[in-house]
């Protein structure tokens, strides 16, 4: 079904992924289900997403200048490059067409920055990949698109490369693991009643609940200018096939919780005046750097 306009389009992509992205993702379901129990919301549709994850690859015809490509048809716009040098990433946000759509983080491993035998492992994966995929959509199916967004394009990895990938990069394992699955979604804390409604707070309502939130730069990461803050669960351990028929326990993905307090030249607004625009905007490259190791077994392993 080819949908009529590109919000509505963009409407059903979205969908999509947080639909899948809730039924791979425990942590999801569970964060809302407290949420509804402690009473800070009535359904799901109260929650607004400050932004939503991708993890790519630096390789011919794929990673940020491939996927990039779907989201910026939708009327997406490039903003702030980001630069991780330690885990060898370069990242952009992407700001949305409208305001009530999520910002968008999408990241990439520098593959030719990683030793000689991870990059003939992750080359052996992704060099079947003969031409840009993205081309080959049609961008105002979202049907097509959808699909796109959760099929395979190399083959499952044995065990034996994922682990050895694993030594090097965990973000490489990653990704040749689960290809372009969303990595995660963001719940804007600021929005919420009072109560709730600092990271701080919302973070004491989780940690009352039980859940296990990344440590990694302490578990409320802060930017410097103390206006972007953000925490996160830590990845559930799922067990995955391997090529070979070996099953074993990998990261799944993880919840993101980000609280954007209100710029210094808005502080006299009254609340009930205060938008998206008034708010600190973009990313924190030292936030984001232990963010995302949210999936790395230095977490998981905890």
């Amino acid at each position: 079904m080819i949908t009529s306009s590109p919000t509505q389009t963009l409407d059903a992509v979205l969908g999509g992924l947080m639909r899948r992205y809730s039924e791979r993702v425990p942590d999801v379901q569970k964060v809302i289900k407290a949420m509804i129990e402690e009473g800070i919301i009535t359904a799901p549709e109260e929650i607004e997403n400050d932004h939503i994850a991708f993890r790519t690859m630096g390789v011919p015809n794929l990673g940020i200048a491939s996927f990039e490509k779907i989201f910026l048809h939708y009327g997406y716009e490039k903003r702030d490059e980001y630069n991780f040098t330690e885990k060898k990433l370069t990242a952009y946000w992407y700001s949305p067409p409208e305001p009530h759509y999520p910002r968008i983080f999408a990241s990439e491993l520098r593959v030719h920055e990683l030793s000689d035998e991870v990059q003939r492992i992750i080359h052996h994966y992704t060099d079947t990949v003969t031409s840009d995929p993205v081309d080959a959509l049609d961008l105002d199916d979202a049907e097509a698109v959808d699909r796109f967004l959760h099929q395979p394009l190399w083959t499952t990895p044995t065990l034996a490369d994922y682990q050895t990938l694993l030594k090097e990069s965990e973000y490489a394992a990653w990704v040749i693991y689960n290809r372009y699955y969303l990595n995660h979604f963001t719940i804007s804390v600021h929005n919420l009643k009072p109560g709730y409604n600092t990271i701080d707070e919302y973070v004491a309502f989780l940690e009352r609940r039980g859940f296990r939130l990344n440590s990694a730069g302490g578990t409320i990461k802060v930017s410097p200018d103390g206006n972007l803050r953000q925490a996160s669960t830590v990845a559930q351990m799922i067990d995955a096939e391997f090529a070979d028929g070996n099953v074993f326990r990998i990261a799944g993905s993880y919840v993101e919780f980000a609280e954007r307090r209100v710029l210094p030249s808005f502080q006299n607004l009254p609340a009930d005046q205060i938008t998206r625009q008034h708010r600190r905007e973009g990313f924190e490259t030292g936030n984001a750097d232990k963010i995302f190791e949210s999936t790395f077994t230095t977490q998981t392993g905890r």
